[in-house]
């Protein structure tokens, strides 16, 4: 936490993971930053504006993010595999109940 200040590790049920103090988790940031088109300091902009986050919050998680890319794109990927699967469970649902 002294290498990224403004970032805090919070457990939960999916395990330790990093996040603003005040905030979403760093993987939640960047996965919303591959979801956008814009680039560079518009994205950062539209991210301030539309997340109701700082500058500083934002520029930590991709501090954050620079350093540990690895780690926070297999959160990501660990989570889109769990949200497809429950996607997929909930189709298979309505099929019998259709």
């Amino acid at each position: 936490m002294e290498e990224h200040p403004g970032i805090v590790f919070k457990d939960g049920p999916a395990g330790r993971r990093p996040s603003l103090w005040v905030g979403p988790d760093v993987w939640e940031l960047i996965k919303y930053f591959r979801e956008i088109e814009d680039r560079g300091q518009v994205a950062i902009d539209r991210a301030v504006e539309e997340l109701s986050l700082s500058e500083s919050q934002v520029r930590a998680a991709l501090d954050y993010y620079a350093e540990y890319a690895d780690e926070i794109d297999a959160d990501i990927t660990e989570r889109d595999q769990y949200a497809e699967a429950a996607y997929q469970a909930w189709l298979r649902q309505q099929e019998l109940l259709g």
